[in-house]
């Protein structure tokens, strides 16, 4: 079929990623994964180039990564600028104008009236590490609060933070102390006959035995939740959940941090997708969507909190570098100026219906959901059973790729297909791309029935 944005006219890989691939196979270490087998070229907006001409709807967004957009007009402009002054003194030498510009953006977007202080970093595993620390910090205490399925990094601190075995933790241990694991609300399997709201008040409960039976209340530093879980299959915590685990946080002195690199910067339609759960935090740790592509990371806290550390205890040669800094002062302007948290709503509005039309056509999609344009569909071999059909996602994701569609597979059994289109993506760019979703989830289940 033609497609008006897709194209996909040779093989994948074409003749010159072909000749590329080997060359990764010889020098790039075989640890380091990959989704479609081609390399790009170049990007705008939410259109894909790769290095044979073909071109791709982009549903993955680098991970949630390009809210604003491949190469956005405004963030490259701001790179090329920054590049002609300096390139990075390192904030630990001298100090440079754009770091504090943008801590005090964020720190007056971040929910809550409080005062506040930012740290910025690399990536969002460093962002997360270093919440860890600051909450050991001011606490005194050392034991970290994480939930089931949830990613956080694969540093040797979140790589134990994250739930998922294979293939983030396997034969990679011993892994760090007092890291414990609580329950986290997973309405799609809960036990049969148990409504949303008795599941939300019995989850709660299995977080206050977890407190009793696990760790004690007075030794928690923090507890890190993804307020809608990536990695782990786009889950969808309900409000009474985040609101009741905020509640026990703040009796029992604990630090509540929300990891928000992946759910923040208008992805959910807000630029925090705590703002849906009117939780405020104690930190929020963010990157991802921040720079644009450039990597930069942040951790936004209560002044009182980020300020337990002492000079050179925070920090790192890369930290908050200049470029990363512009690129994200870009991307807040932009955010404002194109009214991406009321497009990424839109966005969610027309691919959420699309996701229940498909499952009412297959008996395979177990379940619909999502928080704006975090939008997910999981696949199971049958309603009844709920049993994963990670094989039939791999083969979705693949027919997606071979039509001209970039999206992702995840979950504990990588079973669900999630997409992080670009908030940036025209209507007739996402329509397009919901059409060949649909073409790929078509000659999947029919080549698994011919099987």
């Amino acid at each position: 079929m033609a497609y008006k944005f897709a194209n996909v006219r040779t093989e994948l890989p074409g003749p010159k990623a072909k000749a590329l691939l080997e060359k990764r196979k010889r020098y790039v270490a075989r640890g380091v994964s990959n989704g479609i087998p081609t390399f790009i070229d170049h990007a705008q907006g939410a259109l894909v180039t790769d290095v044979d001409g073909n071109i791709y709807i982009d549903f993955a967004g680098a991970i949630g990564t390009l809210n604003v957009g491949h190469c956005h007009p405004n963030v490259t402009l701001a790179l090329h600028d920054q590049v002609d002054n300096y390139i990075h003194p390192g904030f630990n030498v001298m100090m440079y104008e754009p770091y504090i510009a943008l801590a005090e953006r964020l720190a007056k977007l971040a929910p809550g009236g409080h005062d506040k202080q930012v740290l910025f970093l690399n990536s969002g595993a460093e962002a997360v590490e270093n919440a860890v620390k600051i909450a050991r910090k001011y606490t005194k205490r050392q034991g970290i609060v994480v939930f089931s399925r949830g990613f956080h990094g694969r540093t040797l601190m979140t790589m134990t933070m994250t739930s998922k075995v294979r293939p983030y933790k396997f034969e990679f241990g011993p892994f760090a102390p007092e890291v414990y694991k609580a329950p986290y609300p997973y309405s799609f399997r809960r036990p049969a006959g148990m409504s949303e709201e008795a599941y939300d008040d019995f989850i709660l409960d299995e977080f206050k035995n977890f407190l009793a039976g696990d760790v004690a209340p007075e030794s928690i530093a923090a507890v890190v939740m993804e307020p809608v879980q990536g990695e782990g299959g786009f889950v969808v915590a309900s409000k009474k959940f985040v609101q009741g685990v905020a509640k026990l946080c703040s009796q029992h002195g604990i630090l509540f941090v929300a990891d928000e690199i992946q759910t923040g910067f208008g992805r959910t339609g807000k630029y925090f997708a705590m703002e849906h759960f009117d939780v405020i935090p104690d930190m929020i740790t963010v990157s991802k969507s921040m720079g644009a592509g450039v990597p930069i990371s942040g951790v936004i806290g209560r002044t009182e909190i980020m300020d337990a550390a002492s000079p050179g205890e925070l920090g790192g040669t890369y930290a908050g570098s200049p470029l990363g800094c512009r690129a994200a002062l870009a991307v807040l302007d932009i955010i404002e100026k194109e009214r991406l948290n009321d497009r990424a709503t839109a966005i969610g509005g027309k691919v959420m219906p699309r996701f229940s039309e498909l499952a009412e056509k297959y008996s395979c999609i177990g379940d619909v959901r999502g928080l704006g344009a975090m939008c997910a569909m999981e696949f199971v071999k049958d309603k009844t059973s709920k049993e994963p059909a990670k094989e039939l996602v791999s083969q979705i994701v693949s027919e997606a790729n071979k039509r001209g569609l970039l999206t992702l597979s995840a979950g504990l059994y990588s079973n669900v297909v999630r997409v992080l289109m670009p908030l940036v993506i025209t209507d007739e760019e996402l329509d397009e791309g919901l059409t060949i979703l649909e073409e790929a989830i078509e000659a999947a289940v029919s080549a698994a029935l011919a099987q």
